[in-house]
This record gives structure tokens, sequence and C-alpha cells, in this order.
């Protein structure tokens, strides 16, 4: 992570902070002394490499394959541990 800044300095200097965020850097903002958050650049989608269809299908080929038994009796254990993930029911 980058820079520490307290609370206090992230709120008078906030315009410019955030300028250096924009620019790439990122803090970890203290609350006396202690650590409470990150600061970082927001990561858009449109940032990230898009693939082909081409190349996500070569991706998933690549997958190991699911047991549906085992997939459904995981699925089953958890239901009856955790209850039913259907809200409706």
């Amino acid at each position: 992570m980058g820079d520490t800044i307290g609370q206090r300095e992230l709120r008078n200097d906030s315009g410019a902070i955030m300028r250096r965020v924009e620019q790439g850097e990122s803090f970890v903002v203290t609350r006396n002394g202690r650590p409470v958050a990150d600061l970082v650049p927001h990561a858009r989608p449109h940032d990230e490499p898009r693939r082909t269809l081409g190349e996500l299908q070569h991706l998933f080929r690549e997958l190991p394959p699911v047991d549906a038994a085992r997939w459904r009796a995981e699925r089953t254990e958890a239901d009856e541990l955790l209850g039913d993930d259907d809200p409706i029911t």
C-alpha cells in the first residue's frame, strides 16, 4: 500500500489527495494512529482487457470437469446445515 495519511489530513486536503489517487497513488487512512481504511484508485471494468469468445472458450475447456453427483451431495449437505437458500420457500 502507499503512503499513510491521517483522517484529519484526508479531510483537510481531500481535493489534492483525490487527485493523487486519480493518478494511481494509494493511501492507508489512519484514525488515532490505527489503520482504518485503504484509499485506492477505482478499478473500472473497461480498464481490464476484454477477452474474445474464443479465449473464454479455451479457458473453460481447461477447467476440470464437474462431478455432478458430488456437487449435489455437497449442496444437500450445506442445505441441511445452513438451510435452503431459496428465499421464496
